[in-house]
């Protein structure tokens, strides 16, 4: 259950004096000052935040500018208000699937093709992997990662969608296991964007024949060599072999339609 901050005046850093600014600017500032403290840590992830009554207190806010200041965060996706007996506003820390999802519906104003985020990937994926195998604490953090997933992959190789789904959480593990926190934003989005759409088609096509069982065993090999290879410390090695596999495995998804980007894919993943 959300625990509402034990004090409204955790939020009063920088309590607005002029209470006559216009309502557009106020509910600016509000929105300011709470989204600072979501993405400082301050406020926590399922948090409820204090009454509106305290808060427009707090902030020295009319009614109006303050729900406007919780219209902007909610449409920025940093809380979600609640109506009724169990109403209130719920914190919500920014995560690669808020950026996914925005970088979806801004490609997809281009009419961009999920083969122009497969590239990306196989451009910035294999960094990511040589990096893993650069950490010098590789052996306690990345490695036991990576094989508690592809353990998964030993299952029923027979289930299209199974095997789609272990594989790309391989990838997203590797991803996010790179220690490079841009490239684990920038990149990890680019994984749930193309992940959404591998996942859709796997689900969509449900035919054992689309993959043989045998090139899917292959695949998983190719995960264990790369494990090795970051346990080992090959960086150059697992570069080449990560960029190999990608472009052998992404020219299975069978794009839907005209295989643009579908933003509401990314968002119900």
């Amino acid at each position: 259950m959300p625990t509402s901050a034990d004090r409204p005046d955790q939020l009063a850093a920088g309590r607005f004096e002029g209470r006559d600014l216009r309502f557009p600017r106020v509910a600016e500032l509000v929105a300011d000052r709470i989204r600072h403290l979501i993405l400082s840590g301050e406020l926590q992830d399922g948090q409820l935040l204090p009454k509106e009554s305290d808060l427009r207190d707090v902030y020295g806010a009319s009614k109006p500018s303050f729900r406007e200041a919780m219209r902007i965060l909610e449409a920025e996706g940093l809380i979600t208000v609640r109506r009724g007996n169990v109403g209130g506003a719920v914190v919500h820390r920014p995560t690669a699937n808020n950026v996914a999802y925005t970088m979806a519906m801004v490609l997809a104003t281009k009419a961009t093709k999920i083969t122009d985020v497969a590239r990306a990937l196989r451009e910035c994926e294999p960094m990511c992997a040589a990096l893993c195998a650069e950490r010098r604490d590789r052996q306690r953090t990345v490695v036991p990662r990576l094989r508690r997933v592809h353990k998964r992959s030993r299952g029923d190789l027979g289930d299209l969608l199974f095997a789609t789904t272990v594989s790309r959480e391989f990838h997203e593990t590797m991803v996010q296991s790179c220690g490079n926190e841009s490239l684990i934003v920038m990149v990890g989005t680019f994984e749930t964007i193309w992940s959404s759409h591998e996942k859709g088609w796997a689900d969509r096509i449900r035919d054992p024949a689309a993959v043989p069982v045998e090139e899917r065993r292959a695949a998983f090999d190719m995960h264990e060599r790369i494990i090795e290879l970051i346990s080992d410390g090959e960086s150059e090695k697992v570069r080449d072999l990560a960029a190999a596999h990608l472009e052998q495995a992404q020219n299975y998804p069978i794009p839907d339609g005209k295989g643009l980007i579908d933003p509401m894919r990314v968002r119900l993943r």
